[in-house]
């Protein structure tokens, strides 16, 4: 018999993110998006930057993540990411001056800009910012 619901687990070098048990979750594979339903078959794969989603009924939760592993069990799913957000913990304004700093970098390339850096900043940058979305407005405090 197949399993209800998947153990969601995610860490990150300085913390446990979450531990729960979910209906879905889509990760950012190195090699593409992937979706983990309960009873998956077994799976190990390297995670890129990009938009986690897990499913409780019908309530849908983001975290930005970029790089790290993911281990796919049948009843499962572990994540070990070197960065990890959730989207109520993003801070939309920051995301958006990262993202204009790396565009400036990209269009106007001086001697001294790694290149590659710049990219993965932009890439960084613009998941943040799509996660972030999905917090809806931040309250003033």
């Amino acid at each position: 018999m197949l399993p209800e619901t998947i153990h969601l687990e995610i860490v990150t070098p300085e913390k446990r993110l979450i531990g729960l048990d979910v209906d879905e979750v889509i990760l950012p594979g190195k090699e593409g998006y992937f979706g983990v339903l309960p009873g998956h078959a077994p799976l190990l794969s390297e995670l890129d930057i990009g938009q986690l989603m897990y499913r409780r009924g019908n309530q849908r939760h983001y975290l930005a993540v970029a790089w790290g592993f993911a281990e796919v069990l049948s009843d499962r799913v572990s994540v070990l990411a070197e960065i990890a957000e959730g989207a109520e913990d993003i801070d939309s304004d920051r995301a958006g001056r990262a993202c204009d700093r790396a565009r400036q970098r990209l269009q106007s390339p001086s001697g001294d800009i790694d290149l590659r850096r710049a990219q993965v900043a932009l890439q960084k940058a613009l998941i943040r910012i799509q996660v972030a979305a999905h917090a809806g407005p931040k309250r003033p405090e």
